[in-house]
């Protein structure tokens, strides 16, 4: 049953709207200048396929205001990663990246940490980053302990260590006044970590104590800050090597096909294309290039100019969020003419490479998945519509391309089984298939799919084998979305927000909802 949008309170402001299932698990996160209006909108007639399927899950919608546009994008970002919602956005590279905690000890240390799968955090305390790999924040993370003289013991001792002798930390667990200073040299990390800015205000406000301890002839402790402007200099002229050596220009283009977003990057250093990747979203709600973008650069490297095929939507919003997290002015451009014109048609090019492939992104994704001889571009789907003993019937979908091909869907009545043994019916359809395909020399599909678990798949090989074919043919069992595939024990899994998946169910779900039609009307004319 669709959710009844007229049933809840829906405020005007901006803010962003979390969609759940009937089990209260969090489906799609969004965002909008009026929630009202944007949550209406999925509402309406002529959705695409995708977002039907959204709708269709929705059993309640939960809302968060914000207080302007700028504040529900960087809550939306941050609330996918939480709760990673199978509508949404996911880069899939995205549990590589390192982040830095400051431990919620007495006296905290600072720690390399990463997310688990389901987006959590390990530890406990204060998150900083994604950082890179290569990164130099992880990279001097000694340097970092140094100069805001934070503790490296795991346990605090009850005397002074080498540490403190080395000038390295004040010895919180020993002194006083050590104790009273550590909360602000936390803090200050704190404000160095959270960007570039922060650390130019700290040093300039470093700089003014070390020459107010001096006027005060406190050399000892000016002497100290010196050595702590020190360390913090070399931090920051990596941090600016860095930065010359990876982050010159970033290039993009969209292509779109079959409610499917291919996105393709090429990262230039001093003018020379030194990386490339790809990407597959689908169109569902507001999953657009704006936010792909901005989940992008949540893990990676921000360079100072972004080109692209064409301008996202809330272009200056997108600047605007990208320059503040980066430290730098952020451009994102759309150029007419030149080099980087003919850069983005190179990409658009490799774009239309990708689709003519195989058509589907999903449907090479199956073939690589599969392991099969072609890109499935014909499926016909296969399943068993039984009510009691009586009623049985056959049914069969046919996906050209990646989509329903409904002019070839077929209905079979069971005629040699009795009672309800699913494995015979299913043998008996598949026979009858593919024995009149052959009579008739018409074209055999790319790929057999039989809904139901190993039993089903065995009887369906049985029967093709018996016509002397060899065609590809999985099962589809639907408690666990398991694929079972010939000569082979355990069943594959693939990873439920995938595109090769979708199309597949997508298929199951058709061919189930035009047996069930099929075997309804045999029951009402059986009653007449």
């Amino acid at each position: 049953m669709t959710f009844d949008i007229s049933k809840i309170r829906i405020p005007t402001d901006p803010g962003i709207y979390l969609m759940k299932d009937s089990n209260k698990k969090i489906i799609y996160i969004g965002k909008a200048k009026n929630l009202k209006n944007r949550v209406k909108s999925y509402f309406l007639k002529n959705q695409n396929y995708k977002t039907q399927k959204l709708v269709e899950n929705i059993s309640d919608i939960e809302f968060v205001i914000t207080d302007n546009e700028s504040e529900a994008f960087l809550l939306e970002s941050n609330m996918i990663k939480k709760y990673r919602p199978k509508f949404n956005i996911e880069l899939k590279d995205q549990q590589r990246y390192t982040y830095l905690r400051i431990s919620d000890e007495k006296y905290p240390r600072l720690l390399v940490t990463r997310r688990t799968k389901d987006g959590k955090f390990l530890g406990k305390g204060n998150f900083f980053g994604p950082f890179t790999q290569g990164s130099s924040k992880l990279l001097t993370i000694g340097t970092l302990r140094k100069a805001f003289q934070i503790r490296i013991c795991k346990t605090l001792p009850k005397k002074i260590c080498l540490e403190y002798h080395l000038g390295n930390c004040e010895g919180p667990c020993e002194f006083k006044d050590a104790q009273k200073q550590y909360p602000k040299h936390v803090s200050a990390l704190e404000d160095v970590l959270k960007g570039k800015n922060k650390t130019k205000i700290f040093t300039k406000k470093l700089e003014e104590e070390m020459y107010q301890a001096s006027e005060l002839q406190q050399f000892e402790r000016a002497k100290d800050i010196r050595d702590t402007l020190i360390r913090l200099e070399s931090l920051q002229s990596k941090q600016k090597m860095e930065y010359v050596k990876n982050s010159d220009e970033e290039y993009f283009g969209i292509g779109i096909q079959e409610q499917v977003a291919t996105v393709m990057n090429f990262r230039m250093i001093n003018g020379v294309i030194r990386d490339s990747d790809k990407f597959f979203f689908d169109l569902v709600g507001d999953n657009s290039f704006s936010n792909f973008l901005y989940q992008y650069y949540s893990t990676h490297k921000i360079p100072k100019f972004i080109l692209l095929t064409e301008l996202p939507e809330n272009q200056k919003l997108l600047e605007s969020l990208l320059s503040e997290q980066s430290g730098f002015s952020v451009k994102i451009l759309a150029p007419n003419k030149g080099k980087r014109k003919d850069i983005l048609n190179l990409i658009l090019k490799n774009i239309e490479l990708i689709h003519s492939k195989g058509g589907n992104p999903g449907l090479i994704e199956l073939k690589e998945i599969l392991n099969l001889p072609v890109v499935p571009n014909i499926i016909e789907c296969f399943d068993i519509s039984n009510h009691g003993d009586d009623f049985a019937v056959g049914s069969m979908s046919r996906f050209v391309d990646g989509i329903p091909n409904k002019s070839g869907y077929r209905k079979f009545k069971i005629r040699t089984v009795s009672g309800r043994d699913d494995f015979a019916m299913i043998g008996e359809i598949i026979k009858r298939r593919y024995y009149r395909l052959l009579e008739e020399r018409s074209d055999l599909p790319d790929l057999i799919l039989i809904d139901g678990g190993k039993g089903q798949l065995n009887a369906a090989l049985k029967s093709l084998e018996s016509l002397g074919l060899k065609l590809p043919c999985i099962s589809l069992a639907k408690e666990n979305e398991e694929i079972f595939v010939p000569k082979k024990k355990n069943p594959i899994i693939i990873l439920k927000n995938t595109t090769s998946l979708k199309i597949l169910q997508y298929a199951r779900d058709e061919t189930h909802r035009f047996g069930v039609a099929y075997n309804r009307t045999i029951r009402k004319n059986q009653i007449k």
